[in-house]
């Protein structure tokens, strides 16, 4: 098969990396892709929004198979692009049309679908313009901390929770108002503050039937201790030791087929994967939300535990019979260390020189945001690189990330040495 993956970051490169393995896989290539990912397959510098040229290029080099990476060009239709164009609609590709991408699109509509089917989540309001004095007034009938959400994307930054009402009131109006987060904002969801312990489940769907993937926990702020900023993730673990059979079952029942079935009946086609972004409280699974793509960094620790051929499992997705396939994970535990730029998740400088990626030898390194000038590898984002390594228990895991974590040079770099430190 040839294969063209849609992205450039870490959770690209572990795609990459997987797929890579693959006896069935003919040619891979990746657009844009990283410095690393000509590891695995060959570099197009294509846009990920750019339908047209992805589709030319798709055609041009007979690829039977597109996985779609990030969320915006499945929101924006890629999908639907391919199908409606007589001479692209028989390549497969992974990851929902429009209709199903709204489900990570807007908040509103993935609370809606929630509530509809009977789906455990927080109790929640939306509001917009033309009733924000009402969504004033509800603010001051809730209890604190409370949640803002804005309702469109916003690149991981349209979260807010407000510990006090006057934060709150000012918020709302900031976001609705003054177009806090763009257009994304123009509709904000307010929610209920659920306290417990998140995890994520991610869920490789054809529509009808589904594979469970192994469960991660991502680390989102920028400090030690979980202090600091939010992040796109500093770090993340697999397999998340409370998420255990017991609780596994109550996702399953209450969240998973409920969602798989609630699509089905509200006549939304869906193939690709879904990420579940999960609140423990007390034992009992609530959804916090929905995306409609793998995440990152939870992408670099799931992939290397699947044993099984992935390009296997996302055939059996294009193909309808995914229940047919088989698949198997390791029972190891993989932790997942980020190196960042100086300065993220606010300013920083990109174009730093990269050294010692070769001295490390038992992880596996994933690279996110780098690119390659006159030959030699150079920081070209916020988060840089992805270690990823496989042990036999978590304390290992943990040991060996961090060191090899260290073994990487490059100015200005960062990264957290207590990811999963909570967990032990």
């Amino acid at each position: 098969m040839n294969i063209l993956i849609i992205g450039s970051g870490g959770r690209e490169s572990a795609f990459a990396y997987k797929i890579a393995q693959s006896p069935k896989l003919t040619n891979l290539y990746i657009a844009p892709g990283n410095a690393g990912t000509t590891k695995y397959g060959k570099n197009v510098n294509l846009k990920v929004t750019d339908f047209e040229g992805i589709a030319n290029f798709a055609l041009e080099h007979n690829i039977d198979l597109i996985l779609v990476g990030p969320e915006e060009p499945l929101v924006k239709g890629i999908h639907d692009y391919f199908l409606e164009r007589e001479d692209t609609k028989h390549i497969a590709i992974i990851g929902p049309q429009k209709a199903g991408a709204t489900l990570e699109g807007s908040k509103d509509f993935s609370k809606e679908f929630m509530f509809r089917h009977n789906i455990p989540t927080a109790a929640y309001k939306s509001f917009n313009r033309s009733n924000l004095e009402e969504g004033l007034a509800y603010l001051e009938t809730q209890k604190l901390p409370i949640v803002l959400k804005a309702d469109g994307l916003a690149a991981g930054k349209g979260v807010l929770i407000c510990e006090t009402l006057e934060q709150a009131k000012t918020e709302l109006k900031a976001m609705i108002e003054e177009a806090k987060f763009g257009d994304a904002s123009s509709v904000v969801v307010v929610e209920e503050y659920l306290k417990g312990i998140e995890l994520s489940v991610f869920v490789l769907t054809d529509g009808e039937s589904y594979k469970i993937l192994p469960s991660a926990k991502d680390y989102k702020r920028v400090g030690e201790g979980d202090t600091g900023l939010n992040t796109g993730g500093m770090g993340s673990i697999s397999p998340v030791p409370f998420a255990d059979e017991t609780f596994m079952a109550k996702v399953e029942e209450r969240i998973i087929k409920p969602t798989i079935e609630g699509l089905k009946k509200d006549g939304i086609p869906y193939k690709g994967f879904i990420f579940i972004g999960l609140m423990n409280v007390n034992g009992d699974p609530y959804v916090i939300e929905y995306n409609v793509r793998m995440g990152d960094p939870e992408t670099e620790s799931v992939m290397p535990r699947i044993e099984s051929d992935l390009v296997d499992l996302l055939e059996g997705v294009a193909k309808g019979d995914l229940a047919n396939r088989t698949y198997t994970v390791s029972p190891k535990t993989a932790v997942t260390v980020m190196l960042v730029s100086g300065g993220y998740p606010g300013d920083y400088e990109s174009g730093k020189v990269i050294s010692n990626i070769e001295n490390v030898k038992e992880s596996i390194v994933f690279h996110a945001g780098t690119k390659e000038v006159d030959g030699q590898v150079v920081t070209a984002g916020g988060r840089v690189i992805a270690v990823t390594t496989l042990q036999d228990n978590l304390f290992k895991a943990l040991q060996q990330a961090t060191a090899d974590a260290g073994r990487i040079f490059f100015e200005g770099k960062y990264f957290r040495t207590d990811i999963g430190f909570d967990l032990i």
